[in-house]
């Protein structure tokens, strides 16, 4: 992954979800306005022009997405559910007295732009590599900036989760907190997943919550997405940004466990699984 450029998937993740706006039954899934705010993000930010927003609302795109998802079957309608799932645990984490959201990897998700006005006694943070994030922020700054929003430029492959909050004054390690990690942990190395979580445990309250999503893992250790795992991960490395961990559902609980964190499975429906990804929830 380069990291002097915005991340191609943060954009790719964006217009999937404006192109699932376009499908029929998906209003019911997705999150109310996130279509419309995730559009005019993109083009405030430059990111992409109006014409690729239109093209990404058409039939079109639908049509060449559902064409795709033979790759991995059910993660196009997947991003939507997922989407849903992080703002449901957020919101249900607000309600229970977490006082901060931090979203890690945050790309051009809208969550803290939307959430913010709406509970303005809570502090939305939001960090990603500088690239992505300036761009960003100049998005929010044409949408309308929040008082309580504040994105972070930082690395995470480079500097630690816990160097980067000591430095920012408006975040409080001792409160009930919920973290974000959505689409996020494929894309580290295994050690860095553990650290990861080890960190999100030492700068958070007692009741705070990650909430994350993962791939599954195979017979042999690496990410399984079924029949064309091959074929998957090539065309990741191919395009910079590769899969790197992945776990099974039933290592899961040891591996929270050891990091300080308890998995709790009841707030994820059935198995956790949609699409070639699982849905999971931390608890302190």
């Amino acid at each position: 992954m380069s990291r002097d450029r915005p991340s191609k998937t943060a954009r790719k993740v964006a217009l999937n979800v404006i192109s699932l706006g376009a499908k029929p039954g998906m209003e019911e899934v997705l999150p109310a306005e996130i279509v419309d705010v995730t559009a005019r993000l993109l083009v405030a930010s430059g990111e992409v022009g109006r014409g690729a927003v239109r093209f990404a609302r058409s039939r079109w795109a639908v049509a060449i997405y559902e064409a795709f998802d033979w790759m991995m079957p059910g993660q196009y309608e997947a991003f939507a559910h997922r989407k849903a799932f992080c703002e449901r645990q957020v919101r249900e984490s607000i309600g229970s007295g977490a006082t901060q959201v931090l979203v890690l990897g945050a790309g051009y998700d809208t969550l803290g732009w939307r959430l913010a006005s709406e509970y303005p006694g809570v502090q939305f943070f939001e960090i990603d590599q500088p690239a992505t994030i300036s761009r960003k922020a100049k998005g929010i700054e044409k949408l309308g900036p929040r008082g309580n929003l504040h994105l972070i430029q930082e690395d995470l492959g480079n500097r630690r989760l816990v160097d980067v909050l000591v430095a920012v004054a408006s975040w409080n390690g001792s409160v009930p907190s919920v973290v974000v990690a959505e689409g996020l942990t494929q894309y580290l190395e295994p050690a860095a997943v553990q650290d990861l979580f080890v960190q999100c445990g030492v700068v958070t309250g007692v009741g705070s919550r990650v909430v994350f999503t993962y791939v599954g893992a195979g017979d042999d250790g690496r990410p399984d997405v079924g029949r064309w795992t091959g074929l998957v991960m090539w065309l990741l490395r191919a395009g910079g940004e590769p899969w790197l961990w992945s776990i099974s559902p039933e290592e899961l609980p040891q591996f929270l466990e050891q990091a300080g964190w308890t998995y709790a499975p009841r707030f994820t429906d059935s198995s956790g699984r949609c699409g070639v990804e699982y849905h999971a929830v931390a608890l302190k």
